[in-house]
């Protein structure tokens, strides 16, 4: 008989009746890492059904996990961070400009010290970015019964699919030596485009036109803050 090192609870089993929490915890082995990748990555039906929902019923699939069943899909934070990885990974694979953010006019600068950690951290930046095209969205789609929180949660199974869309033709332009990345930035956009009007009213024209000035206009104030951001850096440093 001994008590709980987490909360002190006398233990009469295997785990802790009170927090749960197991008596021996098993060693870390390779058992151990490949379980935890699994748990990332497999959910419940895993990351390909994610995608594979995302792209063929964004809204109805959405719409649950925010309001149903949130264990279908893979949850929406690791998605957009994971989905960024790939991206990232595969453009570093390729050596591939992507033009994703270009601060080439001001080397040397806070903005482009700025601008240079949004490129290489996607993951973050996305979730920032996405706080502003949900202001954007409960602005436009203010009638729907939806918080701000979980216009970003929509916002990041969306953007987390475009950027998949980006690795896609990444990978394309690495294996087939073609320049196609420039339409990755039409494709991206016009996914995110329609799976957010799918979320709201797929029948009506209007969703999808809100849903397209939403994003670019989160977009352009997010990169409008952070060149702003790095001017007001490089001020307070020169004086």
């Amino acid at each position: 008989m001994s008590n709980c090192k987490h909360c002190n609870h006398e233990l009469t089993g295997s785990y802790c009746s009170n927090c749960g929490l197991p008596i021996k915890i098993k060693r870390i082995d390779s058992h151990y890492i490949i379980h935890e990748i699994e748990h990332v990555l497999h959910f419940e039906k895993g990351i390909l059904f994610t995608i594979r929902e995302l792209l063929v019923r964004p809204g109805q699939n959405i719409r649950e996990f925010i309001t149903d069943n949130r264990n279908r899909l893979v949850k929406p934070i690791i998605f957009v961070i994971l989905s960024s990885l790939i991206y990232t990974l595969t453009i570093h694979y390729f050596h591939i400009e992507d033009g994703y953010v270009n601060s080439d006019d001001t080397k040397g600068s806070s903005v482009s010290l700025i601008f240079n950690w949004i490129q290489s951290h996607y993951g973050y930046a996305n979730i920032m970015m996405g706080i502003f095209i949900a202001f954007w969205l409960k602005l436009f789609f203010r009638k729907y019964n939806y918080n701000f929180f979980e216009m970003l949660i929509l916002l990041c199974f969306v953007m987390g699919m475009g950027m998949l869309i980006f690795a896609a033709f990444a990978l394309l332009e690495g294996l087939t030596k073609l320049n196609i990345m420039k339409g990755a930035g039409v494709a991206g956009v016009g996914y995110c485009t329609w799976a957010i009007g799918h979320f709201f009213e797929k029948m009506k024209v209007a969703s999808y036109l809100k849903a397209f000035a939403s994003y670019m206009l989160g977009m352009i104030s997010f990169f409008t803050l952070a060149f702003l951001l790095g001017l007001l850096i490089d001020v307070l440093i020169k004086h």
